[in-house]
């Protein structure tokens, strides 16, 4: 009897961990082939040297209260390399000045009048006072956009600086590009539930004040979790990208930007929803259709070694309100984040949100001087960089909109039983989730194959 076959096409973070569920699956007899055509591994996790010290300028941090993360780091026998964020807190830029995150909301939500105040006016305080008493109707399943929703209960002010900061960082969107049910489920879920106002549904879905860690990172960044999962998956590496596939018998003939043709029994596209549309059009319509409505956004990330006496507050970072005369949407203090290292601090600073080509026509020189510039701006610092490095992550960023959930579901319900997706546009963008979405791509490629 001739091994099963996978091909993995995609070689980022969701490619890899498929590669590495799929081996531990099927084990060593199996072929597993991984088409990635850059140069490196990866996909949206990079790690660098800045300064003299490792740093990540994609993702650089998860999240401590889902599971995906710590359970793979401890299968790989990496727990050990687990990091904690030392409990600084970010602050908020709003109308040029700095004032705290607001405390027990959810993405910015507040759960009462108090979560926010300072951060916006005695009008707006009134209006979440009241908002508990006002008529609210809620269609059970529903899925507005973040913004209309809080906007509409809480008001502007609210959206602008206390949800739209949030969202700017996580998915380079905002509050209008991400719906309510991608940026706060347990919202969405409590007013299915019943709640009775807005405010009564984030005070269900806080979650419960532990005081321990809420971000974890990696001694070394995520080259150290990239290379123990090619280590262990040990799948072939094609450096190519593939251009078409079509069925072939029972499983998938797949043909390579090289010219070369690879058969499969079956198939994980780890790619971008984009991509994703292109390949499938033929093979499976209706995942494509869905897959071509998911928009992405860009952006690009400033990492910065500067002297290690520069007076940076005890903050882990800022983020910017919208509307701000800033250019960036963010500054992370690394090294206030993650615990300082060496004689040099390291930061970052991120730009671009959905639709405003930063990311794509901006020079380095530029973003260089924007991030020197909003420093001053924001802390009232003139630095002189040790080290610098510009990361672009052009269309990079899936947008969570109104309804998200049902495309996922039309794109997996249109896939025939041996082709299965993986990626950050489906489950969350976060590294964790796109774990949990590669684990469940190989559950259902082992059924079927194994039929």
């Amino acid at each position: 009897m001739t091994s099963p076959s996978y091909c993995v096409v995609g070689g980022g973070i969701s490619g890899l961990t498929a590669a590495y569920r799929l081996r531990a699956a099927v084990g060593d007899g199996a072929a597993i082939t991984l088409f990635e055509p850059g140069d490196r591994l990866g996909g949206i996790l990079r790690t660098e040297r800045v300064g003299g010290q490792t740093m990540d300028l994609g993702a650089e941090a998860f999240i401590l209260r889902r599971p995906e993360m710590p359970a793979l780091l401890a299968e790989l026998g990496l727990s050990g390399r687990q990091l904690v964020s030392t409990g600084a807190r970010p602050l908020i830029y709003s109308r040029q000045k700095l004032h705290p995150l607001p405390t027990a909301t959810v993405v910015g939500i507040p759960s009462s009048a108090a979560s926010v105040a300072g951060l916006v006016d005695e009008a707006t305080v009134a209006r979440i006072e009241a908002e508990p008493g006002r008529p609210f109707s809620w269609r059970a399943g529903s899925d507005p956009a973040t913004a209309d929703l809080v906007a509409e209960r809480f008001g502007e002010q609210v959206v602008a600086r206390s949800v739209d900061p949030l969202l700017s960082g996580v998915y380079a969107g905002s509050a209008a590009t991400i719906g309510l049910r991608a940026a706060a489920p347990g919202v969405a879920a409590a007013l299915d539930r019943g709640a009775t106002s807005l405010t009564d549904a984030v005070r269900r879905a806080l979650p419960p004040a532990t005081g321990a860690p809420v971000f974890g990172a990696l001694d070394g960044g995520y080259q150290v979790l990239l290379d123990a999962l090619v280590e262990r998956a040990r799948p072939h590496r094609v450096r190519a990208a593939v251009q078409r596939l079509e069925p072939a018998g029972p499983g998938w003939s797949l043909l390579d930007s090289t010219g070369a043709r690879w058969h499969a029994d079956a198939v994980i596209l780890a790619i971008p929803a984009p991509r994703l549309a292109r390949l499938v059009a033929d093979v499976a319509p209706s995942s494509a259709a869905a897959a071509g409505r998911i928009a992405s956004a860009s952006s690009v990330v400033v990492a910065l070694a500067v002297p290690g006496d520069t007076p940076f507050p005890q903050c882990s970072g800022v983020l910017v309100a919208t509307g701000e005369t800033l250019r960036g949407k963010a500054i992370t203090l690394s090294s206030r984040k993650w615990g300082a290292r060496g004689d040099t601090q390291l930061l970052r600073l991120s730009f671009g949100r959905c639709g405003d080509g930063v990311a794509e026509t901006a020079s380095d020189d530029e973003l260089l001087g924007w991030a020197l510039s909003d420093l001053v701006d924001v802390f009232g610092l003139a630095v002189e960089p040790v080290d610098a490095r510009v990361q672009r992550w052009i269309e990079a960023m899936p947008q969570y909109g109104p309804g998200h959930a049902e495309l996922v579901a039309e794109i997996r319900a249109g896939l025939p039983p041996t082709l299965a997706v993986a990626g950050s546009y489906l489950d969350g963008i976060g590294v964790p989730a796109c774990v949990g979405a590669a684990g469940r791509a190989v559950e259902a490629l082992d059924t079927e194959v194994a039929r």
